[in-house]
């Protein structure tokens, strides 16, 4: 019988991808202080639209929601944005750059590959998801390192939503094993969201603040991590 392979789920932008780097693209048209405040200012109303229209019981895809919270972020700070520009800039979402340790983690997959199986998890669309990897300088020459992208497109809701991660855990075929499947991410509330739906999860704390989310003390991270590879490193002891 084969040995039970580890599943890591891994969230994709804000976790392997940096959001950040698209503020590089943003500097081609705004001065570098305008450029770098609104990357962050863009990711901020990114995922406030995700939670917003999951509280609202409706729906709009990812690729969607990233486009108008792009376009609320750049009405805030006074600026304009030809459609033209605008496109150039959802094209230039698909190849983000990764975090500077996500290569040695993806040198951690490849080396325990035979006990590991890997999975790509997120709020984005089939396209929007396969196109990031694929064009990504970094993960697209590795993409075949994960067995298989999952996104909630489908469902028509985004993390935390529950059913998120039943799908998750439908997907890699952990029904009734919820407590076998990792996630690994960056974001506080999908670290909580896969708590509370009975998943482990490992938080990727670049900051250094270590864990401070108080929603609910009992869905804590079972790991904090300073990056990607030390992630993997810590589950592997697990």
């Amino acid at each position: 019988m084969a040995a039970k392979k580890t599943v890591i789920a891994f969230d994709l932008y804000g976790t392997l991808l940096s959001t950040e780097s698209i503020a590089h693209e943003l500097a081609k048209i705004y001065d570098e202080d305008k450029a770098k405040r609104l990357a962050a200012l863009w990711r901020r109303y990114q995922l406030e639209y995700t939670w917003r229209i999951n509280s609202m019981g409706e729906y709009k895809s990812f690729s969607e929601i990233t486009r108008n919270s792009l376009s609320h972020a750049v009405a805030e700070l006074g600026l304009t944005l030809s459609a033209k520009d605008a496109d150039t800039l959802m094209k230039s979402y698909d190849a983000l750059h990764v975090f500077p340790e996500i290569p040695s983690a993806l040198q951690l997959l490849e080396k325990n590959k035979d006990s590991v199986e890997a999975y790509v998890f997120s709020n984005g669309t089939d396209e929007m998801v396969g196109n990031s990897i694929k064009t990504s300088p970094e993960l697209g020459p590795h993409a075949a390192r994960f067995k298989s992208l999952v996104t909630v497109h489908g469902l028509k809701c985004f993390k935390p939503d529950k059913r998120a991660y039943t799908h998750l855990v439908e997907q890699v075929g952990k029904q009734g094993k919820e407590s076998d499947v990792w996630v690994v991410s960056a974001n506080p509330f999908d670290i909580v969201g896969s708590r509370a739906a009975g998943l482990k999860a490992a938080f990727i704390d670049r900051a250094g603040k270590g864990w401070i989310d108080r929603l609910d003390e009992k869905r804590a991270p079972v790991v904090v991590a300073s990056g990607v590879d030390e992630a993997i490193a810590s589950i592997l002891k697990d």
